[in-house]
């Protein structure tokens, strides 16, 4: 039995296909099929069978999907650790694309303790954080809670407040005490390419019913500009649009309901399972300076002229793709 076979299997297991597994593996799919035979000839199981247009685990086969998914990433933990001491050290963060717009000063100030560290910011949605956690595909996410999983160690790092805001010249502009069911004709504006139902925009539409209109941006910043042009309304945080409010390019929409209070958390595998620099970044993002650090940045910014060693690229969920 190899690690090779286990990746095999387990891809098959959680894709429900062969050819979806052999994709991700960028191998051929006989290659996937000669792996799993050798584990079910090994374990005497057929550890699948096939069920109308995808695959049924048998009941050893799926003891096998959870344990091999645990000896893959204790595999992957022992080869993090031993480059633990190595000149240059690696640390994947996980967010929502709305989160990773604003962390950048955070992950600066963190990364800039430790010169051997290079972290990676991959986004996905927030559903999907507890799973990319437990499959080690991340070292930590920032972002909403991934729920009460045993496995999961959160820690609320900063309490945000989102507002409504629009161009002065918006009809809403002037009204009071508006309700939600008031803005469900209006134009919405999304500085992310899609919503999240997890915070946000998704969150409040989803929360109050509301279907409307959503021109989709590349960045918040992009968002921001389109809303001071009087392009629609925009659910932002508040401090992303501080300078637009005061120099009255945004108003403030009187909605009631709002502000919206969202907490974001740092959270990491438990159980003396994290690595040692994804703990030191969820004790780095509670603190003061990381909440600050936030607080003064602009969305998508970098602080400092140096850009420090921190990637950003997109990452999507296998759930999210559907298999």
């Amino acid at each position: 039995m190899t690690l090779a076979q286990l990746q095999s299997f387990v891809l098959v297991a959680r894709h429900g296909s062969v050819k979806a597994a052999a994709a991700e593996l960028e191998v051929t799919e006989p290659a996937v099929s000669v792996a799993v035979s050798a584990l079910r000839k090994e374990l005497g199981d057929e550890l699948f069978v096939r069920s109308g247009r995808g695959i049924a685990l048998t009941p050893g086969g799926r003891r096998l999907a959870a344990l091999a998914t645990e000896i893959l990433g204790l595999a992957e933990q022992a080869r993090r650790s031993v480059a633990e001491s190595a000149e240059s050290r690696r640390l994947t963060v996980l967010t929502t694309p709305l989160v990773a717009e604003h962390i950048g000063p955070l992950l600066e100030r963190f990364a800039a303790r430790d010169d051997s560290l290079e972290i990676t910011v991959a986004s996905a949605p927030g559903a999907s954080f507890a799973e990319a956690l437990e499959h080690r595909r991340a070292d930590i996410a920032l972002g909403p809670s991934p729920g009460t999983a045993t496995s999961i160690a959160s820690a609320p790092f900063l309490r945000c407040r989102l507002i409504l805001v629009a161009a002065p010249s918006h009809p809403l502009a002037s009204g009071r005490a508006l309700t939600p069911s008031a803005l469900a004709e209006e134009r919405w504006l999304s500085g992310q390419p899609e919503l999240d139902p997890a915070e946000g925009t998704g969150a409040f539409l989803a929360r109050h019913g509301l279907t409307p209109p959503v021109a989709t941006y590349s960045s918040s910043a992009a968002a921001i500009a389109a809303a001071a042009a009087g392009e629609g309304i925009l659910l932002t945080l508040a401090h992303a649009v501080v300078e637009e409010v005061r120099r009255r390019a945004l108003v403030r929409l009187d909605v009631r309901g709002t502000p919206i209070v969202e907490m974001w958390h740092a959270s990491t595998l438990g159980l003396g399972r994290a690595l040692p620099a994804a703990l030191a970044l969820q004790r780095f993002a509670t603190t003061p300076e990381a909440t600050q650090a936030i607080s003064t940045g602009r969305a998508g910014a970098v602080s400092s002229p140096a850009r420090p060693k921190v990637h950003v690229t997109l990452w999507q969920s296998v759930a999210a793709r559907g298999g």
